[in-house]
Order: C-alpha cells, then structure tokens, then sequence
C-alpha cells in the first residue's frame, strides 16, 4: 500500500489531506507541532472551532479518519528536525512539504535527497502561490533555486487569501497521487505559480543548477563560480 508523509497539516496540508484520504491512499501519515488557533480557520479547513487549542495533527487525524476510516493515518505531533526527519521519512513513499517557512523547507529538501524521497514543495503569499514536485538526482530542486535561504525568511503579519492554499495543496495532492500511479506528467522542471487576483496560472522552466548544494550535475573542477540567482516569486507562509 501506498504511504504519504504530509509535513503541515495547515493551508495547504487541510486540502491535500482530504484528497489523499478520500483517494483511498494505505497510509498517510502527518506531521506539525502546532496548536490549532482562531486565526488559522480561514484557511485550515481540516479544522473547526471546537478543535481551538488542540494539537492540529490530532485534529485533522480525526477529520480524515471520518472522511476515509480504510486509510491508516500516523499522526507526529512533533517539530521536524534534522534529528527525527531521516528515520521518519524513510518509512514513506512520497512526501509533501506543506509547511510555512525556509528553514523547514530547506531541511525537507536535504533530506528527501539524502534518502531518495520524490516531494512537492509549495509556497504562498497572500494570493499568490507556487508549486513543483521533486525527483531527488533526476530533477531540480528547491536549491537549485535558492543556494541559500533568502532575506526576511519570516512570514509576514498577514496571512494568505484562504482559497489559495486550497487550490496550491490541491495540486499538492494530485501530483502525489499522479506520482504514486504512474500517470501523466508531473511538476517536475517547472515552478507553477498561481496569481488569484488575476485568476492566472504560469509555468516557470527551472533547469538544474550545476552549483546547487544538493544535486551537484556538473563534473568534479566544472562547477562555475556564480551564484545563481533567486527568481522574484518568492512566496513563504502556507
């Protein structure tokens, strides 16, 4: 059976899980450390007010568990760290990075090319979001991107549109489930971002950075000196 490591079960991880479980997925497992607060349920649908408080993994172990009782959901109240992220990450076959900050996605990055894992990274900004999927050693990577984090990695005092993360994890989802069966094209190569004021989707080619700190395609003494350079869309919290 199929098993999913969903790291953020906020923004985007709510709509992504509700798919994932109602797709029949064998495992999902979910990882956050976080509380839920009043603030988060505009746009963190896996939860309601009576869960105000709770821990959200827990809470949205229940709300998918109900959806979709065949599913087994392991449920990691924990904050992922380079200490606990190798182990748990192996035991999965494709992980989603729904989380809301570099740090943490720079951490899922390495890892999921330290163990092989494919992923989807995704970000968002107010009504902006962005998307790509992962092949570790066959694709580019968010590092590829970003060689380091960027300035001002702190999410902003004011949190994203709610329906945008709904359509971001969404894709989040259906590229795990595309992965996992083998269909159509994935994500790969390319950065999807999402403007909602616009109402306009763009594909962004990325090719693999010869210098990047993960993947490294060049040969030994080829590696040019230049970093590269960040591209303007960048979005942080989910």
């Amino acid at each position: 059976a199929s098993r999913i490591l969903l790291i953020g079960v906020g923004g985007l991880g709510s709509p992504a899980g509700y798919y994932l479980a109602a797709a029949g997925i064998g495992t999902l497992g979910l990882v956050d450390g976080d509380t839920l607060e009043l603030s988060n349920l505009q746009r963190q649908i896996a939860h309601t007010t009576a869960d105000l408080g709770r821990s959200k993994v827990e809470s949205a172990a229940r709300t998918f568990a109900a959806l979709n009782p065949d599913v087994r959901i392991n449920a990691h109240n924990l904050r992922l760290t380079a200490g606990n992220a190798r182990g748990l990450f192996k035991e999965y076959d494709f992980i989603i990075d729904a989380t809301d900050n570099f740090e943490s996605k720079f951490l899922i990055a390495g890892i999921c090319h330290a163990v092989g894992k494919p992923y989807s990274h995704a970000g968002i900004l107010k009504f902006i979001g962005q998307t790509l999927t992962v092949i570790p050693g066959k694709t580019a990577c968010l590092r590829c991107v970003f060689d380091e984090l960027p300035p001002g990695n702190k999410e902003p005092p004011q949190g994203p549109l709610g329906v945008v993360p709904g359509v971001i994890g969404t894709i989040q989802a259906t590229e795990a489930i595309k992965y996992l069966l083998g269909l159509g094209e994935l994500l790969t190569n390319r950065l999807l971002t999402y403007d909602a004021l616009r109402l306009q989707f763009r594909c962004v080619r990325i090719n693999r950075n010869p210098v990047c700190p993960l993947c490294r395609v060049v040969q030994a003494g080829e590696a040019k000196t230049t970093k590269p350079r960040p591209p303007t869309a960048i979005v942080l919290p989910r």
